[in-house]
């Protein structure tokens, strides 16, 4: 058979060269060779692989190496720690081998990180353990008394198992006055002992004789074996058949069936009758012989007596021996050559797969097998490939080895498994094909760091909110797999350092759901933003960040505050109206602020309660209070005003203001309610009392003295003003005017008085409504100078704005 290495595979899945494999063991070097004495007990030391590969032990642990066999047949073990390389069993040549010689296992030793292999092997030494074994105990040889001197007489031969120096060496027969043996050897190897005649015989003086042929080897010790041959001497006109031809030369195909006509011999003898009556049998026929062929003993016809295996034996060698009823024998010789058919499909043996394989290494090896076809010539030839579409590589690499490569990084987010199928087939008719299927795993690598479902995130909470609630998640998927997929959700310290991020929120590691920590507060922080990291649990972790912002929504939770008039407790302020006002007359305005937002935030008044209901009007939008009609004397001077200031909240709030509208017919005679006196403090001592008496009296003649000075100046002014000019305050309390403006006041301008309270326990100023609207534009020039002139002197002037 010729070798089954003979391979041919296509261009695009094998290249044709020897994988480079980094030590000198490996490539195409001679495989390194170990031997054993056949029926070694198992466990039995063979070599220290670890030494052989220049490897400490360390690093031979490391490198995961590993024996493999043809059919993954465990004849060997390895330990992993020492490297030593053991038996795994007994192992007997015969069984394994037969009469091959040399008996040899073939064995690859496997080495990962990185991947490379070498191949051994392992001879099983032959010893004596067989001896030789006549098939037949007893053999009746007849020789003619006229047979000359030199004639010969093949005899059966004995079988051995061993092989070598341990087989049949030679045959040796017991002493006799006639008889020698010689020891033949066959075309296949084998021995058989002739009988050859040296001395004439007579049958008168000796009628036969009882030998013993003896069988010997070479081995330590020898062995032996025994058969008896009985001679007899028959009558001289006794004649032996005779074959056609003494040899006969077939060819068969491999495929015959049982029973099948391999070949018929013939053969013919002198003699009549009884004696010439002829009988066909197997001479010399080895074990394997006597179970393949029958011969029918009355024609010759030689049969098939089992399927024959070209891959076995590829010819055999068969002695036909025709024997007459007088004991006289001819022999011819058939050389059977079997003929190969294309009857085994190619084989494959894995040796080494690897599943899963990480994504990102080119040219990793995925496996590595050996193909193999037990037929011959092209009926063994091989043909080996993979699909075409797959990122794979076969590269051919020690005799009929072959390595399974990625081509170039996988993927494993596009594609985590391919299955695989090896195609192998001969070039035989018809052709022969095997299919081995893989299914090769891709493992993950952590190369894709966590990705935000988005970008940046709002979330909406609204204030006063209860602590740890759940005020919205972010999300982030990683498309590796396993522990490189598990994303962890952390918060990043806050770029404005003075946000305390720690005590607002927290987020949750495993699944990113977000928590206030504590209650929120609009007014205090409207809004505030943040970084989130999420981290997979790979190694190196991968990690990516995303900004949250938190909106905090405004919830209805201040009332409206009254800015002016103050809502204080104390004395309430009054507004002075003229009753010459005419509708729509200002009176005052309701300032109001709110804390919150929004709708929250939007005001509106209205009159909540009046003396003298109609009279007055608020404006809902800015909370001017203005006349509703022409007032008379009928009405009644003092009034009192409730302003309602009301949010657009849900639900509402609101707040009230209190006014106090004093209706004056001028300023001439004006009619200020002054506040009670507080009751007198208790007595203090005598200088303290002498001293607020002293000042008391000081400030009082000052006080006089700046009036008079006022009132001097005054009465040089021109008496004839009507009652739209400037009215110069008069009475017992001389005042100064006070220009009060401002947005969240009436927009014109007014005066007001400011009156010391002489009789007042309190010594507080006053502020009186004026008597006239839009006084500014009514004023003369000149007396207007003269006011602010007045007023700087002073040093009362209030500007509000």
């Amino acid at each position: 058979m010729e070798a089954s290495g003979k391979l041919i595979c296509r261009q695009r899945q094998v290249l044709f060269h020897f994988l480079l494999l980094g030590f000198s063991l490996a490539g195409a070097a001679e495989p390194r060779r170990y031997s054993v004495v056949e029926e070694t007990e198992g466990s039995s030391f063979v070599t220290n692989l670890a030494k052989d590969l220049g490897l400490e032990q360390r690093e031979f642990s490391r490198r995961g190496v590993r024996v493999v066999s043809r059919g993954n047949k465990l004849h060997l073990q390895l330990n992993q720690k020492t490297g030593d390389l053991l038996l795994n069993e007994k192992l007997d040549r015969e069984d394994l081998c037969g009469h091959t010689e040399p008996c040899v296992l073939h064995f690859q030793v496997l080495l990962e990180s990185p991947f490379e292999f070498f191949q051994a092997e392992l001879q099983v030494i032959d010893i004596n353990d067989h001896s030789p074994v006549f098939l037949d105990k007893e053999m009746l040889v007849k020789v003619s008394e006229s047979s000359p001197p030199g004639t010969t007489f093949p005899l059966k031969n004995a079988e051995d198992l061993d092989v070598g120096q341990n087989n049949i060496e030679n045959y040796i027969i017991s002493p006799n006055s006639y008889f020698r043996v010689l020891t033949r050897k066959r075309s296949d190897g084998r021995k058989y002992p002739e009988l050859v005649l040296d001395k004439a015989l007579d049958r008168e003086a000796e009628a036969e004789l009882r030998l013993t042929l003896t069988a010997l080897d070479r081995g330590s010790p020898p062995r032996s074996g025994t058969a008896q041959v009985y001679i007899e001497v028959v009558d001289v006109n006794d004649n032996a058949p005779e074959f056609e031809q003494p040899f006969y030369r077939v060819q068969i195909s491999e495929d015959s069936p049982i029973g099948f006509l391999v070949v018929k011999v013939s053969a013919t003898d002198v003699d009549t009758g009884v004696n010439g009556e002829i009988s066909y049998s197997l001479f010399q026929a080895s074990d394997e012989i006597s179970k393949t062929f029958k011969v029918d003993s009355l024609t010759g016809e030689i049969e098939l007596k089992k399927q024959l295996d070209f891959e076995k034996l590829q010819s055999y060698e068969v002695n036909i021996e025709a024997r007459d009823a007088g004991g006289f024998s001819g022999k011819c010789t058939i050389l059977i050559q079997v003929m190969d058919v294309n009857d085994h499909a190619p084989e494959v043996t894995m040796s080494a797969f690897t599943s899963p394989i990480p994504e990102n290494a080119p040219e990793t090896v995925v496996a590595l097998f050996s193909v193999s076809d037990l037929d011959s010539g092209e009926n063994g030839k091989i043909n080996c490939f993979i699909q075409e579409d797959l990122p794979f590589l076969l590269k051919s690499s020690v005799g009929n080895f072959y390595t399974l490569l990625t081509e170039k990084p996988l993927d494993r987010e596009s594609r985590a498994e391919y299955n695989v199928t090896i195609t192998v087939t001969d070039l035989g008719t018809p052709r022969l094909t095997t299919h081995l299927n893989m299914t090769v795993l891709v493992s993950d690598v952590n190369d894709n760091v966590p990705a935000f479902t988005q970008i940046s995130y709002t979330l909406f909470v609204r204030e006063n909110n209860s602590p740890a609630l759940h005020i919205g998640s972010v999300s982030a998927t990683d498309r590796d797999s396993s522990t490189n997929a598990q994303v962890t959700y952390s918060l990043l310290p806050p770029q404005d350092q003075h946000l305390p991020l720690s005590s607002l929120v927290s987020i949750n590691a495993d699944n990113g759901h977000l928590f206030a920590l504590r209650s929120l507060d609009y007014e205090a922080l409207q809004e505030f933003e943040f970084r989130v990291r999420a981290a997979d649990r790979g190694s190196p972790a991968l990690s990516s960040e995303a900004l949250v912002r938190v909106l905090v929504l405004d919830a209805n939770d201040n009332s409206p505050f009254v800015l002016y008039p103050l809502q204080n407790g104390s004395a309430p302020c009054t507004e002075l109206v003229p009753r010459a006002a005419e509708p729509g007359y200002l009176v005052t305005k309701v300032v109001a602020v709110d804390g919150d937002s929004g709708q929250n935030a939007w005001l509106s008044y209205q009159l909540l309660k009046a003396t003298e209901p109609g009279l007055f009007g608020v404006w809902a939008h800015n909370g001017e209070v203005r006349t509703a009609r022409l007032l008379s004397e009928r009405d009644a001077a003092k009034h009192r005003l409730v302003v309602l200031v009301r949010d657009h909240g849900e639900p509402p709030r609101s707040a009230t203001a209190t006014l106090h509208v004093l209706l004056v017919d001028g300023f001439s005679q004006p009619f200020l309610p002054l506040p009670e006196a507080t009751p007198s403090q208790a007595q203090t001592e005598s200088l303290t009392v002498y001293l607020v008496v002293a000042l008391a009296s000081v400030s009082s003649l000052f006080l006089l003295s700046v009036l008079l000075f006022v009132a001097v100046r005054l009465c040089k002014r021109s008496r004839a003003a009507s009652v739209g000019r400037c009215l110069v305050p008069q009475g017992p309390f001389p005042g100064y005017l006070v220009d009060v403006s401002g947005t969240r006041t009436p927009s014109q301008s007014y005066q007001y008085e400011v009156c010391l309270a002489g009789d007042s326990g309190t010594s507080e100023f006053k502020f009186l409504k004026p008597i006239l609207p839009n006084i500014q534009g009514q004023c003369p020039e000149p007396e207007m100078e003269d006011n602010s002139k007045f007023r700087n002197d002073l040093g009362f002037s209030i500007q509000l704005k």
